[in-house]
């Protein structure tokens, strides 16, 4: 383009250059629909969304995979209960394959005890990612879930570039900074020119088991705020102890969520 200064990375308009930053796919994969799930800050339920995303799509029958781009914080193998370490040759991996056959990758699948932390630069880290995309024979793949780190920093940055993004979910909380972040989610999405396909609102009040009545632990819903940004908020999902039991038990495929098939009905 005539007015082309060479960085893509703040560039909103869809050129030829743009595509050739893009990481080329493992030859044995082919990959329909990659979603991308984002927050603009830690601790909001982000890798439990993916999570439950990803079983809703795989319900529906749809091949489905989960490639993990928290390097530093990987969650989503413990959450579906896979031990086993991924298998692979000189130039290939293979993903870990869940009870109902989703597929998976994940740092902690890699890494000699689930354990050990993950202590790198950020160009290493994002070097990981790609990898994920490259070297991970992934099959035919309907729907791609990718669980990034939280904020708009360097791994962030490499999903946007380096995989061919369809949307992002963004998960929120009920906090009173939430705009704030939203704004920054938003923006940055805007500049790398990839749709926000809606929010989850997670820990949106947890339910009393005793008289049913609802108790905002985070304050009142934020969902109006997000709206007003020009994000549909597809889901609010409560707190539920049950939840976060199957999730330390390995068992999010035991989950059925409301919000996760709302996402997933977005996502489609």
């Amino acid at each position: 383009m005539a007015d082309c200064n060479g960085n893509c990375s703040a560039c909103s308009k869809e050129c030829g250059d743009r595509n050739e930053f893009l990481a080329k796919l493992n030859g044995k994969s082919t990959v329909k629909k990659v979603i991308g799930v984002v927050s603009g800050k830690g601790g909001v339920g982000k890798s439990l969304v993916t999570a439950l995303s990803a079983v809703a799509a795989r319900r529906s029958g749809a091949n489905v995979a989960v490639l993990d781009a928290d390097i530093t914080g990987p969650s989503v193998p413990r959450m579906f209960g896979l031990t086993e370490k991924a298998e692979g040759t000189g130039d290939e991996i293979f993903p870990g394959i869940t009870a109902t056959g989703i597929r998976v990758m994940s740092i902690n699948l890699l890494l000699p005890s689930d354990t050990d932390p993950v202590i790198w630069r950020g160009p290493v880290i994002s070097g990981a990612v790609t990898q994920f995309w490259t070297d991970v024979v992934w099959g035919d793949v309907d729907y791609m879930f990718v669980d990034m780190p939280p904020g708009t920093g360097d791994v962030a940055l490499t999903v946007f570039q380096s995989l061919p993004v369809d949307g992002i979910i963004l998960v929120t909380s009920p906090q009173e900074l939430v705009s704030m972040i939203v704004k920054k989610a938003r923006k940055m999405a805007e500049m790398m020119n990839v749709p926000i396909l809606g929010a989850v609102e997670n820990m949106s009040g947890v339910v009393c088991p005793h008289c049913g009545k609802t108790h905002d632990l985070f304050g009142p819903s934020r969902a109006e705020q997000i709206e007003r940004e020009g994000i549909r908020v597809l889901a609010k999902l409560p707190m539920d102890a049950s939840f976060a039991a199957k999730c330390d038990a390995g068992r999010v495929e035991d989950i059925v969520s409301e919000g996760a098939q709302a996402v997933f009905a977005a996502v489609k």
